[in-house]
């Protein structure tokens, strides 16, 4: 009796959990065979399979002016801005975490109240141009520098580290800078590869300080490239539509169509290098948020 109750509560489980796997990722499914669906087909709906293979949109997109620029850019972005963000905000953890460090309890209140208090737009649009950081690569990457929930986290795990590590090392004539590049980082691989991919998501998807501080067509992102695109979707498409027609093919390019694609060529770096981090993520969470 027991083990048919057992088995129907795994049934149940079993079945719950894999409508929940379905739940998330047929959004993702939809956008992907709707992209690579032909335009004309598609308004007939689509459900499980694409209506009619076709890449038209991706290679109209991939096509467009400073693509290829915006892409770099993004990329540069995404990669400088995440080394500068781990090792920036694991150095600071760091020094939070020695009793040694001067007015190191006010320092720490200050940065809890980042989290609670953002002075808003205006006052950062100024900042930002008092610092001349329009126009300017560094904008990408140097606001984000540090990030007090990122330093939060990584300061709870290098507490739970055991304090003979550093003590023999101290002992072995290590300073500050030796003990933390040497034996505190290292161990800290899981807590910095959970804070590595928050900061990357973010640095990937942010747009609105390229949108607000970036005139030069050069130093665009995609995400702001691709912004643009939408919102002129409906021109887009009328415009690879006649083109499209005087090359004598039978496909006309749809304002939906253009936006899929869009979503997917920006969501799918992330959906790609996502699974090999994600064996840190949960350890480092949970690692970094409960002090024991």
């Amino acid at each position: 009796m027991l083990i048919a109750k057992n088995r129907t509560f795994d049934i149940i489980n079993y079945s719950l959990l894999a409508l929940c796997v379905i739940i998330c990722i047929y959004p993702f499914y939809y956008v992907l065979i709707y992209s690579i669906s032909d335009p004309a087909k598609v308004a007939q709906g689509i459900f499980l399979k694409p209506a009619g293979l076709d890449f038209t949109t991706y290679q109209s997109i991939l096509k467009l002016p400073y693509m290829t620029n915006s892409f770099l850019v993004s990329v540069a972005r995404t990669v400088i801005g995440t080394a500068l963000t781990v090792i920036c905000c694991s150095f600071f953890s760091y020094l939070l975490s020695k009793r040694e460090m001067m007015l190191r309890k006010v320092v720490y209140r200050l940065l809890v109240v980042t989290l609670y208090i953002n002075a808003g737009l205006i006052p950062w649009y100024i900042t930002m141009k008092m610092l001349s950081l329009n126009n300017n690569f560094l904008l990408y990457v140097l606001p984000t520098a540090i990030s007090g929930y990122f330093v939060i986290l990584i300061k709870t795990y290098i507490e739970q580290l055991p304090a003979a590590l550093e003590e023999s090392a101290m002992m072995d004539g290590a300073g500050f800078l030796r003990l933390f590049w040497s034996i505190i980082f290292p161990l800290c691989k899981p807590i910095v590869a959970t804070v590595a991919i928050f900061a990357a998501v973010n640095q990937w998807n942010t747009w609105m300080d390229n949108y607000f501080l970036v005139q030069n067509q050069s130093l665009k992102t995609l995400q702001l490239i691709l912004y643009e695109y939408l919102n002129s979707a409906n021109a887009l498409a009328t415009m690879d539509a006649s083109s499209i027609t005087k090359n004598a093919q039978n496909i006309v390019l749809t304002p939906e169509s253009i936006k899929m694609s869009t979503t997917m060529l920006v969501a799918l770096p992330i959906l790609l290098v996502y699974p090999f981090m994600q064996r840190y993520f949960v350890k480092g969470i949970m690692l970094g948020a409960i002090k024991g």
